[in-house]
């Protein structure tokens, strides 16, 4: 197994399920460090039941994670068919998200290892599952911040622009904005109408609510720029939190850590059938698995209709 990309809360329960049950199945487990670096390098530990024992409740990865240039490279890639073939590796799960199983999908058309993804990613944009490992934990941890913000928010009558991770997906500052109740939520999938902020702020003030949470993605724009703009035209203060990566750290919830549990079932049961290429999800209650193709090359809608619910409650 290997984790690739950016670490997310639960991917250490996937690593320790994945090895355990491995183990019961007669497969022998090769930990691969620093995701692809270390299939390049052929770097890598095997995990036993009990080498992986105490990692169930830590955040990150004990395999330690890396972004690899030359993995998407040619030279990379054979360095890493020769790896799989040297050490007689039938099937690789990979623990991570869009970018990794697209890292996945590209070596899949060079050699006979199934490939299985596992997603782990706090953005939750991976198509095929309603929910990724980390992404409870994320919102949980933006959550206890951002109350603590709003104490702040409503003591100074000021307006608070919190901004939290996803460059191009919203589903984390959906998320976070709608269960902290914050009166404007922005993502990168709807462009905003600066003069709607504006109204919606000195409408808030005009009800005699004179403090205002704005949860944004960090692709939406320059949030200085913003804050510099609502003071002008809205007459609020404005301040700016940005949360940055501690939304990746701490210890997975209880929601994360069952996820890693499940979807590592089902990514070992398929291998152990000869069933590769392929992604584990969560749809409804159930565990499925798509192709690997098709989750790498479909985009998972964002639900505008939480939008919606946002503004409504935030009256």
């Amino acid at each position: 197994m290997v984790t690739s990309g950016g670490d997310a809360p639960g991917m250490n329960s996937a690593i320790r399920a994945i090895a355990r049950l491995s183990f019961l199945k007669g497969f022998e487990v090769l930990g691969f460090e620093r995701g692809w670096e270390g299939l390049i390098t052929d770097t890598f530990r095997q995990l036993t039941p009990r080498s992986v024992s105490g990692i169930l409740q830590l955040g990150g990865t004990i395999l330690h994670t890396s972004r690899c240039p030359e993995f998407r490279e040619k030279e990379g890639i054979a360095k890493t068919v020769k790896t799989l073939a040297q050490n007689n590796i039938e099937g690789l799960i990979v623990i991570g998200g869009n970018g990794s199983f697209s890292g996945a999908l590209d070596l899949s058309k060079e050699t006979d290892t199934l490939m299985m993804g596992v997603p782990a990613s706090i953005d939750n944009d991976v198509f095929g599952t309603d929910e990724t490992i980390g992404f409870d934990t994320a919102v949980n941890t933006a959550v206890t911040e951002i109350d603590k913000i709003r104490d702040t928010a409503i003591s100074h009558e000021r307006t608070f622009i919190i901004e939290v991770m996803g460059r191009k997906r919203g589903f984390l500052a959906l998320t976070i904005g709608l269960t902290v109740g914050a009166e404007i939520i922005l993502v990168p999938e709807v462009k905003y109408e600066k003069e709607k902020v504006f109204e919606t702020i000195k409408g808030n003030a005009a009800k005699g609510k004179n403090s205002s949470i704005i949860v944004a993605a960090e692709g939406i724009g320059d949030a200085r720029e913003l804050a510099k703009e609502i003071e002008k035209n809205a007459g609020s203060e404005v301040r700016i939190s940005t949360l940055g990566y501690v939304q990746r750290g701490g210890s997975p919830t209880a929601r994360s850590r069952l996820l890693a549990s499940m979807f590592a079932n089902k990514a070992v049961e398929l291998l152990s059938e000869g069933r590769g290429n392929r992604i584990v999800g969560l749809q409804g209650n159930e565990i499925i698995s798509i192709e690997l193709e098709k989750s790498c090359k479909t985009e998972k809608p964002l639900d505008l209709k939480l939008l919606s619910l946002a503004e409504k409650l935030a009256t």
